[in-house]
């Protein structure tokens, strides 16, 4: 996919299995990142793809998420992140957050808010 602007969407909500997450590439203020989509029900929640403790990639393969009883798990060191909010509830960098993106869902597409 081509990397998203605010003018686009980053993805389908289809494109996430619920409860589930992808890594899309989008252009945010500092630059282009990766961004972590999770979708909840008809929700989505974005965020950095980078781990607050040693600032590496959360997924284990080029866009897989380990996910479990709608926590978010680095794949490097176990830092579990809530879905719904980026809060770190367990491993080593507990009560930190990950860097929210701010998303809307629009006629079934997920979209940088600008």
């Amino acid at each position: 996919m081509d990397t998203a602007t605010p003018d686009q969407a980053l993805c389908r909500l289809d494109d996430i299995p619920d409860g589930g997450a992808i890594a899309v590439d989008a252009v945010l203020r500092d630059g282009e990142e990766s961004v972590i989509v999770l979708r909840r029900d008809d929700a989505a929640y974005a965020y950095l793809n980078i781990c607050p403790h040693a600032g590496r990639r959360l997924d284990w393969a080029p866009g897989k998420f380990l996910i479990k009883d709608n926590l978010l798990i680095c794949a490097a060191h176990g830092a579990s992140f809530r879905n719904v909010d980026g809060l770190c509830i367990g491993g080593p960098c507990r009560g930190e957050h990950l860097r929210s993106v701010g998303v809307r869902v629009t006629d079934g597409e997920v979209w940088l808010d600008g």
